[in-house]
């Protein structure tokens, strides 16, 4: 059942404001106090600012966004007191920032329905719901489905940066943080994006593996040698985050340390003809077979 011409315009103006890109104008839909939620709000429903807030940061990363009305039902009530559910397409190109993520460059076209409440001809309520998995896909996003534990496990999530040597590493360091908010887990990963940026630049340096794992965020440096950690003590963004640690009230606790290499064994590659495993320096690029082997890939 559609809704009737007098109680499509109590949410007409909420729709108009959405494609004209008008926080504001969002915000104007609502009654005074009336609330806004949508499964990308982790805390309570928004309400006032911070409505315009959260629908002008879709805006920075989708500035051609759009809402196509589908259809409109009416739940209950009459025009100016009701519950209206509005199917809707959602068309952009994240051209901007979303939250702490970099612009794709990627369209999505996502489904959704709103429950609006109206009173007195303004908008009380709206429950915004659409499928997270399927706009973080089109978005190119990773969408690993796992448990916080399993067994004797912890699970969580890594990442890896490199500046594509393949010299073995010499050192290791590992610097690991526990967090005690989610706030405090993005601000470590914000420093730990200028660090990284830095840390390629510094002589020596291999890679770079970070983790998070509950409320344990972790990175593990390769180095040719301990003397590219001692340089990157000195780097301005390494020298900051650690000021930031130990003179803020910033993070549980934090732990550091580096590890001088006792023994390295050699790079073994697969011969893809015969199958053999070989030490492809000491062979000289060529299995016992006569096949050339293949480059032996970056150490960590």
């Amino acid at each position: 059942m559609h809704t009737s011409p007098s109680a499509l315009t109590q949410v007409d103006p909420y729709f108009s404001a959405w494609n004209a890109r008008d926080a504001d104008g969002v915000v104007a839909a609502f009654a005074e106090g009336g609330t806004y939620t949508d499964p990308a709000v982790t805390g309570p429903p928004l309400s006032g600012a911070a409505i315009a807030e959260h629908v002008g940061a879709l805006f920075t990363a989708f500035p051609d966004l759009s809402l196509e009305m589908l259809s409109t039902q009416l739940l209950n009530g009459d025009a100016s007191d009701c519950t209206v559910v509005v199917r809707w397409l959602m068309r952009g190109t994240n051209t901007g920032p979303l939250r702490e993520w970099s612009a794709s460059g990627r369209s999505v076209a996502l489904r959704g329905a709103d429950f609006i409440s109206v009173a007195s001809g303004k908008i009380t309520s709206v429950d915004s719901y659409f499928d997270r998995q399927t706009m973080a896909e089109q978005l190119g996003f990773q969408v690993i489905v796992q448990p916080d534990e399993e067994g004797p496990w912890q699970l969580g999530y890594a990442y890896r940066t490199t500046a594509g040597s393949r010299k073995a590493a010499g050192a290791i360091g590992l610097t690991w943080i526990d967090v005690r908010s989610e706030e405090e887990a993005r601000h470590v990963e914000a420093l730990g994006d200028d660090v990284a940026a830095e840390l390629r630049k510094v002589p020596g340096f291999i890679s770079l593996v970070g983790a998070g794992i509950g409320s344990r965020l972790f990175t593990v440096t390769a180095w040719e040698s301990a003397d590219g950690v001692r340089e990157t003590m000195r780097n301005i963004p390494h020298a900051s985050a650690m000021k930031h640690f130990f003179t803020q009230d910033f993070a549980a606790a934090v732990g550091t340390g580096v590890w001088n290499a006792h023994h390295l064994n050699p790079v073994w590659v697969r011969c893809t003809a015969c199958a053999k495993l070989a030490d492809q320096a000491e062979a000289g690029g060529i299995c016992s077979c006569g096949q050339s082997l293949p480059e032996p890939p970056e150490y960590l």
